[in-house]
């Protein structure tokens, strides 16, 4: 006993062997191989948000403020933790969000997304700012797949992108409706690095007029269904609802857009008000526990995305870290499960939930560590 060393938590001695990710047990130690893989400016154009960093901390802070009021002697010896989504049976009920750059993180990009997609049994929402091409992506692999699309161009570019969607085979439409202006993220601003997404410069004028007419006018050209990505508030659902739109996005862009915003989780009750069964709702936000994806599902979300996570996975080991972060997460969905009393999804209701005190300040990696001199971003 007396000869046992402890092991400095960043040490890189504590990190299983990458080339088996079977010996990685939890998100934590793949994020730690993560940064030890990126250089500054990668890293910091994952992990940062815009400002002060406000809105990213409250996207930890809604999750943990809420507590769980589990239900006992309920036989769970069969879980299932699957669920439907676009006409599409996904393994867990976790899809992974747009992500511009992806080949910054692994040098095949979308295509590495789309075959652990595949693999795993989720769906990939592919972004319209990474590489590579959006029929490229789509031909490898056959699960079904989202496109999310900044607008960048005049009404013509617009069909012509659309019609693109269309004959690639994707199976919805995901518009981003929170950027009409580019935020200040500082973190990549101080280390000097662009992200190869903002590397060619589009006209602002594009994104900064779209307007509720322009969401008409794109659900008139397609049969696609269509999803807005980035709605924050009642009003903002219920004109969505107004519009016919398919499906609400609830997101503050992981914190990267409007600083000082409310956590995803905090406005997702409203939206949930607002959409009244009219429309399916997707969160992202603060995302990185199994316990934070029931959460979300008990407070009225059919889905969650993620999307730092993915990143994470990406970095730390491409193909194999990606499906071993979602592994991980279906393992600590089903434990949540299991420990609450439910044995499907459509088992989960409010008095399952409650609010609870916090133990600790959150911070971005709150949901795994109660430390803040160690924290590894």
């Amino acid at each position: 006993m007396g000869n046992n060393k402890m092991i400095p938590r960043n040490s890189k001695s504590r990190l299983p062997n990458p080339d088996d990710f079977s010996n990685y047990l939890t998100n934590d130690q793949i994020i730690e191989l993560a940064k030890e893989r990126l250089e500054q400016g990668p890293w910091d154009y994952l992990v940062g948000a815009s400002e002060s960093e406000t809105t990213q901390r409250r996207n930890r802070l809604a999750f943990d403020k809420v507590g769980f009021r589990p239900r006992v002697l309920i036989d769970v010896s069969s879980i299932d933790n699957s669920t439907e989504f676009i006409g599409q049976t996904l393994r867990i009920p976790v899809l992974l969000a747009p992500i511009g750059s992806l080949q910054v993180f692994d040098s095949k990009g979308g295509i590495t997304v789309a075959k652990a997609a595949e693999k795993f049994g989720t769906i990939q929402v592919v972004s319209s700012v990474t590489e590579p091409s959006l029929e490229e992506t789509m031909e490898s692999s056959k699960f079904s797949k989202i496109f999310q699309l900044y607008v960048q161009g005049d009404w013509e570019w617009t069909k012509n992108m659309i019609s693109r969607v269309e004959e690639a085979g994707y199976k919805a439409l995901c518009i981003t409706v929170d950027t009409a202006v580019y935020s200040r993220r500082e973190r990549p601003m101080l280390s000097n690095w662009i992200p190869i997404s903002q590397r060619n410069k589009v006209d602002p004028k594009w994104r900064a007029s779209l307007t509720w007419d322009d969401i008409d006018k794109i659900k008139n050209f397609t049969s696609l269904p269509i999803m807005l990505k980035g709605i924050a508030t009642f009003e903002d659902a219920s004109i969505a609802i107004e519009h016919g739109v398919d499906c609400i996005w609830v997101s503050n862009h992981g914190g990267r857009q409007l600083d000082h915003g409310k956590g995803s989780l905090d406005m997702l009750p409203e939206v949930v008000d607002a959409a009244a069964g009219k429309a399916s709702i997707i969160l992202d936000g603060g995302i990185q526990r199994g316990s934070d994806v029931v959460k979300a599902l008990l407070m009225g979300a059919n889905a969650v995305a993620i999307g730092k996570m993915q990143g994470w996975g990406l970095a730390a080991g491409g193909l194999d870290g990606l499906i071993r972060v979602l592994e991980i997460l279906e393992d600590e969905i089903r434990v949540t499960m299991g420990l609450l009393g439910v044995r499907s999804f459509k088992e989960l209701n409010a008095n399952l939930i409650c609010d609870t005190e916090l133990v600790s300040m959150p911070h971005e990696m709150s949901s795994w560590v109660n430390k803040s001199e160690d924290r590894i971003l």
